[in-house]
């Protein structure tokens, strides 16, 4: 690791430890040279993964890509950046557990959209919506309707019942 004081070749790790939320190491670091200290962080790469796209294509695999794609479905969203990460590093675990070489573009929305529906609804409908495709307003409310299932249900209901309980003036 090269001192980004000095450009040193060497440096020492004074500390390591693991980060609790995204899986990654953070280390403490001293230059040999000048003796700048300063931190890094090492994650998980995925390599020689091929994407098989829709139309049959295949391309690289991209991280890149991937914080695109979440990024505009948390858009606005009450999202920490340190949740992100661990969203997308809990994403990329699922996608190497697979342990294979090539994967369709539609198991990683689908992974992506399971991660996406425990964090944060609204941006699991908004990147349901880019992924599946949605035709029409039809779709969109079914997909809804999945989401919200019967909790949605018993809480509309709930509502009901306290506005036709409630005394008149």
């Amino acid at each position: 690791m090269k001192c980004p004081s000095c450009d040193y070749e060497e440096t020492r790790v004074l500390d390591s430890r693991l980060a609790e939320l995204d899986n990654t190491v953070r280390r403490r670091r001293e230059c040999g040279g000048c003796g700048f200290r300063f931190s890094t962080r090492e994650e998980t790469e995925i390599l020689n993964l091929s994407v098989i796209k829709r139309d049959g294509r295949t391309e690289a695999y991209s991280r890149e890509k991937l914080a695109a794609g979440l990024s505009r479905a948390l858009e606005k969203r009450p999202v920490a950046s340190s949740e992100f990460r661990t969203l997308q590093a809990a994403i990329e675990r699922d996608i190497s557990v697979l342990n294979r070489s090539e994967i369709k573009a539609s198991q990683i929305g689908d992974i992506a959209m399971r991660h996406l529906k425990k964090l944060d609804k609204v941006a699991y409908i908004r990147f349901a919506s880019v992924y599946r495709e949605f035709r029409d307003v039809h779709t969109l409310y079914d997909e809804i309707n999945k989401l919200v299932g019967k909790a949605g249900r018993t809480k509309k209901r709930a509502t009901h019942a306290k506005r036709r309980n409630k005394p008149k003036k």
